[in-house]
């Protein structure tokens, strides 16, 4: 790890009762001051996001937030778009399948959130919370968010990010404690704050995520939570409290090869576990997708045997996982084919599968029922003889 984490008790200050100051919490300032060389400023990171395009609409790009990401990338060509939902160089352009991850590299978009919601959720989280971003630099074979947006999945980075953290403290606020535990958390509610985005990239544009994290770990009632793919070093600057929950996605090494592109080593990911506790944050771990393909039970013990090895004894008291069996869709589906056909010979499998309408309205496709039941359970059984140690939050 590059960076490392400031001296002090990751507890420091979790307990402190609710302020009038923090029902009206602003973007933090300059988290990272006197920080020294960060990790987004290193080759690696420029290898990740390589912008050349930023289409940004004119307030979002006039904002504080907007005008800090445009001056990382002061060579990139600004285009003026009214939503950053609606830009036909991007959505709906069936050309851009055969540039899929090069838009992904030397594209940003900046808007402004213009609905900010928090809606129930159960299963990772509490509460779904407004995210710092949409959209992702990597290209997962199997994500589920380039199916809401057409042929292409820039970073889309939201700039009024003070709105998000202002609505999530009276959120908060109102809900007060939490009355009883639940599997997403004993004692506090937990928001999702990157369901259509990975955090962890996002922290290598803007500051959004930084101000995130710094705001719950003044609020004592509630946590954050983001699942990642992404090792990001310069989160471990950040002091978390222990109101950030990081969830590492993992899957066996052979399928992450060929289904997520341009993230971080599965391996990598595991050895960071303990870096990020010791930076304040609580480490979780996804156990998904869960792609069954000849030989998975023996590739995902082989997983969690490592994991058994390596993580020590302080990740694995706190530990615990989410496992997620695959969704797909036919969308999908028909675009992985015309830039990864490859990924389609494991993720495409009809014979196993069957449609199922999603909570938005869409159809997609899961394991049978039958099917799915059976692979959920033999993952119980797995990680039971290899990872004891690990507790099952959920599985689906």
């Amino acid at each position: 790890m590059r960076a490392q984490p400031p001296a002090g008790r990751p507890g420091d200050g979790a307990d402190a009762l609710f302020g009038p100051e923090d029902l009206d919490t602003g973007p933090a300032s300059r988290p990272y001051e006197g920080a020294g060389p960060m990790f987004r400023d290193s080759p690696e990171a420029r290898r990740m996001l390589s912008v050349r395009t930023v289409f940004a609409e004119p307030a979002a790009a006039a904002s504080p937030r907007g005008r800090q990401v445009l001056a990382r990338y002061p060579d990139a060509e600004i285009v003026p778009v009214d939503s950053h939902w609606r830009i036909p160089d991007l959505h709906g352009n069936e050309g851009n399948v055969d540039r899929w991850v090069r838009i992904k590299t030397e594209t940003l978009v900046l808007g402004e959130k213009k609905t900010l919601t928090t809606r129930p959720n159960g299963r990772s989280a509490d509460w779904i919370a407004p995210g710092p971003a949409n959209g992702c630099a990597m290209a997962c074979a199997y994500c589920y968010v380039p199916r809401r947006k057409g042929y292409a999945n820039p970073v889309t980075v939201f700039t009024n990010i003070e709105r998000a953290v202002a609505h999530l403290s009276r959120h908060i606020a109102r809900l007060g404690p939490k009355p009883e535990p639940n599997q997403c958390d004993p004692a506090a509610w937990v928001y999702d704050i990157g369901e259509n985005s990975d955090c962890s990239v996002d922290a290598l544009i803007s500051d959004n995520v930084a101000d995130l994290v710094d705001a719950f770990a003044k609020w004592p009632t509630a946590k954050a939570s983001f699942a990642t793919k992404f090792v990001n070093p310069d989160l471990l600057l950040l002091r978390p409290r222990g109101r950030t929950r990081v969830r590492f996605s993992l899957m066996p090494q052979s399928d992450s090869r060929l289904l997520d592109i341009r993230t971080s080593p599965v391996a990598s990911r595991i050895a960071a576990a303990a870096d990020f506790l010791d930076a304040g944050y609580e480490v979780h771990f996804n156990l998904s997708p869960v792609v069954l393909r000849p030989g998975w039970e023996g590739d995902w013990s082989l997983l969690l045997r490592h994991m058994d090895d390596v993580l020590p004894a302080r990740v694995k008291r706190q530990a615990a996982a989410e496992v997620i069996m695959l969704t797909h869709n036919q969308d999908l589906h028909e675009l992985n084919l015309g830039w990864h056909p490859r990924a389609e010979d494991v993720l495409w499998r009809p014979g196993l599968q069957q449609p199922k309408r999603s909570e938005n309205g869409s159809w997609n496709v899961r394991y049978r029922h039958d099917v799915k039941a059976g692979a959920v359970a033999t993952m119980r059984e797995l990680v039971a003889a290899h990872a004891p140690w690990l507790r099952i939050r959920y599985a689906f």
